[in-house]
Formats: structure tokens, sequence, C-alpha cells
């Protein structure tokens, strides 16, 4: 019997029923219209992204700043006097991750793992953030704004894309799995015989 996540298994046979069975087949027909879904939803994401962070702002070209100091610009912000602004633009920040965390690994099942959904965001962020601080008039480039897209995209992981992700993916088998699961076989294979 067991009784939450600390429960052991009494079972005095070997570990056969230990073992994880595997997930159930989803039906292809199921999988193939969430990820053409989750491709078209990426694709709008793109365009939207495009369109909040790569038109020009000729009106503030004069105040654009680049900034390399991880930091400074998320103090900048919280010193603003006025709350709304902050709540704007570290919200904002944040939310524009979202997405990216939700729909890599559904779109792109190699992509899922908490480490390369952030080190991905990290990479595509910033060669946004590099396009706005030498292509746009009037953006600049913000590694606080890599920081907190990537921290958006980690709550979207985290929240949703994991969950998401499995339910549309079957779990990849490691190496190490595969091999000891062949090690036990040919164990009781070899005590049978």
């Amino acid at each position: 019997m067991r009784h939450g996540l600390l429960s052991r298994n009494t079972n005095t046979e070997p570990a056969a029923e230990a073992r994880e069975e595997p997930a159930p087949a989803r039906s292809p027909v199921v999988r193939a219209l969430v990820m053409v879904v989750a491709l078209v939803a990426t694709v709008l994401f793109a365009v939207v992204l495009a369109r909040l962070t790569l038109t020009p702002s000729y009106a503030s070209e004069s105040l654009t700043y680049s900034n390399l100091r991880p930091g400074e610009s998320i103090r900048n912000y919280l010193d603003q006097p006025a709350f709304r602004d902050t709540v704007k633009q570290l919200g904002g920040n944040i939310a524009l991750g979202v997405p990216f965390g939700v729909l890599l690994p559904v779109a792109w099942p190699r992509a899922r793992g908490l480490l390369r959904v952030v080190l991905l965001t990290m990479v595509v962020m910033a060669m946004v953030e590099l396009v706005q601080g030498f292509v746009v008039p009037g953006r600049a480039f913000d590694i606080d704004d890599v920081i907190l897209n990537t921290t958006g995209a980690l709550l979207g992981y985290l929240l949703l894309g994991r969950r998401i992700g499995r339910a549309i993916h079957p779990p990849r088998r490691r190496r190490w799995r595969r091999r000891a699961g062949r090690e036990r076989t040919a164990a009781t294979g070899a005590e049978e015989a």
C-alpha cells in the first residue's frame, strides 16, 4: 500500500512492479493538431514580439542608452515614482517571455527541459535585443530585458509548458535507462535458463 511520496515498496518480489510503465500512446491526429496549433501560435507570438520590440521609436532616440550591467534597468524601474510604470515595464517584459516558455516545449519536443528552455530563451531574446540595439532607431540593447524575458519563459514553462509538452509528447527514455533495462532483461533471461 502506498501512502504519499515517502512510501516504500514493501513487495519482496523483484522490482518489476517498481518500474514505470510507458506512457499510453497519443493519438497521432490529436498530437499533429496540437503541434500545428502550437506552431501557428509560435508564429503569431513572433509577429507580436517583432511588432512590440522592433518598431522604431524616433521620439525616444535621444533618451535611449544600452545597458550591459544586470540589474541597473530593474533598479531604475523600481525607483520610478509611478508604481504603474514599474509594473508596466517589469510585468510587460516578464509577460513577453511567458508564451515562449509555454510554446517552446510543445512546438519543439527536443527543447523540453528547464535548462534547454532557459538557454534557448536567453539566446533568442539576446538576439532580439541586439537587433534592437544596432538596427532599430530609438531602441537600445538592455540585458535586464533578456533577464526579465527569460524569467517569464521560465514561469511559463513551469506553470504550463512542462505539463502541456509532456501531455503531447511521450517522455524520452534516457540512454542510461535503456542500457539498464537491457541489462535487467538479460539478467532475468539468464536466470530463467
